[in-house]
């Protein structure tokens, strides 16, 4: 596929394959783009989020609000990163070690989780997803996407909006009235880790979610005392 699309000959060249698309969602801003950007070329677009800590309320308010926006069932998929960090052992006391040892949880990939809903929910297993990815996010995705190009055909995805500005995002966003996730009111940008930039905010102004953090990482709060004894 040629490396030189843009983000609507993308979209276009996916819709002569299929009509309809699985999208990566992460409740970001560029997974917003993407599926605002595609939503009008696409019978369905059918989105999934992959969660690093189930049951966290203001995720949950998140999807909550983007299914009624979009007018379309967010599937939940647990992220490849949590089944990392689980049998890594992260943040976990060592008589539970042996716990997680035994329930052996399978190392997985973006692409099993997407295969994994293509199967579950009877869609052609050729069915490709588009994701948020942007040229202008950083020098290392933009050398990328000219080098391999916007459709990845061996990972089944495809990057519709790769090429979409800040004043891009900004534009659809009005037009379209969407707002985004709390997560870039308290934490600057979407969670996506266990480091003290997402604890620290999160034991402040949602408590109840870091509850469950520790819950799931009962030696979570040993990074906010590290941080607190190096300031």
């Amino acid at each position: 596929m040629s490396t030189t699309l843009s983000g609507e000959e993308t979209i276009a060249a996916v819709r002569k394959r299929q009509a309809e698309t699985l999208l990566a969602f992460s409740l970001g801003k560029d997974a917003v783009a993407a599926w605002l950007g595609i939503q009008r070329h696409f019978a369905r677009v059918i989105p999934v989020y992959m969660y690093l800590v189930p049951g966290l309320e203001f995720v949950q308010e998140s999807i909550d609000y983007y299914e009624r926006f979009f007018g379309e069932r967010i599937i939940q998929m647990p992220h490849p990163s949590l089944h990392r960090w689980l049998n890594g052992h992260i943040f976990r006391p060592p008589q539970q070690c042996a716990v997680v040892e035994q329930a052996g949880l399978p190392n997985h990939s973006y692409e099993d989780v997407f295969a994994a809903v293509r199967q579950d929910h009877g869609l052609d297993p050729g069915l490709m997803y588009a994701t948020g990815v942007r040229a202008a996010d950083s020098p290392m995705r933009l050398v990328a996407l000219k080098t391999h190009g916007s459709i990845h055909e061996k990972g089944l995805k495809y990057h519709p909006v790769w090429d979409w500005k800040k004043a891009d995002l900004l534009r659809e966003f009005r037009r379209a009235g969407v707002k985004l996730a709390p997560d870039y009111r308290v934490f600057g940008r979407t969670f996506d880790g266990l480091d003290v930039r997402f604890l620290g905010p999160m034991k402040r102004h949602f408590p109840r979610d870091y509850q469950r953090v520790l819950e799931m990482f009962p030696l979570a709060e040993l990074e906010l005392y590290r941080f607190e004894r190096a300031a």
